[in-house]
């Protein structure tokens, strides 16, 4: 179907989910509940009221600002080398260029501050339970990241599209934001997202920080070097580094947006200075003052050089004699 003149409309997924989203979550207390699942992250009611008002505002600001970034790509559209109609085939396709373009937002997410400024919040959490999906970005828009999606369009995926096939990205991400499901099937482990790597990513331990960015398929992180292993030796701790100690659904959303730019515009930096505070990775300071990701594993390595070298942590000769991590160019 030629689509130069016709502009799509698919149904919304993730409404027609909401019926499943809810039951899950029910069962899955239930489970929680049965099981006495006391060692687990389980539940807290205001933590997960939290995470309801955090997808809610999500909803709203994609109704109130999705249009900006849909109109720009429908306006892009026009500039496209092909058109690949709505062929069987182009859906899959767009499924799955679409899902390598997620790994990357999400692997950016982590290491680029401008953008964990919107993405810290779905980490913010320190329960790790289905209602934790939901625990979604007021903000995505602003970082600009929609423009990931603009080499699709130009190959001749309509906007349209790629929304629709998103959907059903998005909808996968919901049921493996949970502790009730352990390891499964090594074929499913080796190739999909599965809770147990998803419980990685949440994780604060360090070796597991900045690991597993998968939304569907995990294969996009073995293949990229960014896979590490969920060990019951070191069971997940989640929340962020510095946790927040709030369930203002507010505070949550912009909290990092407000210590960012605080730190963007103290006093007697420079312009690469300031330029860093938005860029670099969460953690960098001028000064080294904070400790990233790389400092937190190093640390850790340092602690217990038994570990060194094993998924997530950098080897002994990575490390300074202080046991800091070596940064590559220094």
């Amino acid at each position: 179907m030629d689509l130069s003149q016709v502009i799509p409309n698919f149904p919304d997924v993730t409404q027609f989910a909401i019926p499943f989203f809810i039951l899950a979550m029910l069962v899955e207390l239930a489970w929680l509940k049965l099981t006495h699942a006391k060692n687990k992250a389980g539940f807290e009611t205001r933590d997960t009221l939290t995470s309801l008002l955090m997808g809610t505002g999500n909803v709203i600001a994609g109704m109130v600002f999705g249009v900006v970034s849909y109109t720009a790509l429908v306006w892009l559209w026009q500039f496209r080398v092909f058109d690949l109609g709505l062929h069987w085939w182009v859906f899959v396709a767009a499924f799955l260029l679409d899902d390598l373009r997620y790994y990357w937002y999400h692997r950016i997410a982590h290491r680029v501050r401008w953008v964990w400024a919107e993405h810290v919040n779905h980490h913010s959490s320190q329960h790790y339970n289905l209602s934790t999906a939901l625990r979604q970005s007021w903000t995505g828009l602003f970082t600009g990241m929609f423009v990931l999606q603009a080499p699709l369009v130009l190959l001749g995926l309509h906007p349209a599209v790629i929304a629709f096939t998103f959907g059903f990205n998005l909808v996968y991400q919901f049921w493996i934001h949970t502790e009730a499901i352990g390891k499964m099937w090594k074929p499913i482990e080796l190739v999909f997202n599965t809770p147990s790597h998803h419980r990685v990513h949440h994780a604060t331990n360090p070796r597991y920080l900045d690991a597993n960015f998968a939304g569907v398929l995990i294969i996009w992180d073995r293949m990229f070097g960014s896979f590490v292993e969920e060990l019951e030796e070191d069971m997940p701790r989640y929340g962020i580094v510095k946790n927040i100690g709030t369930f203002n659904p507010f505070k949550v959303a912009f909290h990092e947006w407000i210590s960012m730019l605080r730190d963007v515009f103290r006093p007697g930096l420079t312009f690469g200075q300031r330029m860093g505070y938005l860029f670099m990775p969460p953690g960098w300071s001028h000064d080294g003052s904070r400790k990233g990701s790389e400092d937190l594993k190093a640390d850790y390595v340092r602690l217990h050089p038994d570990q060194a070298g094993m998924p997530g942590l950098p080897g002994a000769s990575g490390l300074t004699p202080s046991g800091d991590a070596l940064v590559p160019g220094e």
